[in-house]
């Protein structure tokens, strides 16, 4: 019989950059509310020692890539004041030490104002927004060749990693109401480059129709998970990729040139 790892274990395992023994979903009747119920405890293990929630990420919201890694809906996880790291220019550094099988991925940040009304309208979550981003995300597996089911990647902290947010531009600078920013960000499309090549394209339309509407998805979602957090003022959220997730490696560089008027954004890694 095939034990399951405790929320403390689990964390040591994220620490380390360590694969686990064995699928979590392995365990019979480990299903998605087990899933989160075991991040949210690892969730409160992060808060003991010190560290400092700073929003969320939204993952597979990406349609286009769901059969490659057999999850067919979205999934939601925390970002930390210690995978966060936010550049004022158009390119920053990310460190990959201690992340399992690191993959990046290109997407649009939001950046909140208030927390959104529940069940929210396009247009009620346009008023809760103070910026849109680019971003890049690091995701990680903790099971070998990325081969798992939902509620490993729900346990394995939504897979994220780091997260680098690029130029923030005030979301009113960018459209006046939530059918119009809905509408751009449905339009705009991304190319990925590893340096300086192009290696895929996507657009916006790609994440749930548009990333205003994965964020919305998202909302809903948190608010019927027992025990889950609130979404609050200056919490950040990344909304999923545009493209497939890319695996990356210390020394390489890469951009992603979002359409205007998005921000573009270069991404050096480290060690």
């Amino acid at each position: 019989m095939i034990s399951r790892m405790t929320p403390l274990q689990l964390l040591e395992h994220t620490d380390g950059g360590q694969l686990w023994p064995a699928p979590l979903s392995a365990q019979a009747g480990f299903d998605m509310d087990a899933a989160y119920a075991q991040a949210l405890a690892v969730r409160q293990l992060r808060i003991a020692r010190g560290e400092q929630p700073r929003g969320f990420k939204v993952g597979f919201t990406n349609r286009t890539i769901w059969p490659r890694y057999s999850v067919f809906a979205p999934i939601w996880g925390s970002v930390w004041d210690t995978t966060l790291t936010r550049c004022e220019g158009d390119e920053g550094t990310l460190s990959l030490a201690r992340t399992c099988q690191p993959r990046l991925e290109p997407e649009v940040v939001f950046g909140m104002r208030a927390t959104p009304a529940p069940d929210p309208t396009l247009e009620e979550l346009f008023q809760a927004i103070e910026w849109i981003a680019p971003g890049f995300e690091i995701v990680q597996s903790h099971l070998p060749d990325w081969k798992f089911l939902p509620p490993d990647t729900v346990a394995d902290g939504s897979l994220h990693a780091r997260l680098l947010v690029g130029r923030r531009v005030p979301v009113r600078d960018l459209a006046r109401d939530g059918a119009a920013l809905d509408a751009l960000l449905a339009d705009a499309r991304v190319t990925l480059c590893k340096h300086g090549q192009d290696v895929e394209q996507g657009q916006g339309r790609n994440v749930l129709d548009s990333p205003l509407r994965a964020l919305r998805h998202f909302v809903q979602t948190l608010r019927a998970c027992p025990g889950a957090p609130e979404l609050h003022e200056d919490d950040v959220v990344t909304t999923g990729t545009w493209t497939d997730a890319w695996a990356v490696s210390p020394g390489e560089r890469w951009s992603a040139r979002f359409s205007s008027p998005l921000p573009s954004l270069t991404v050096t890694f480290g060690a």
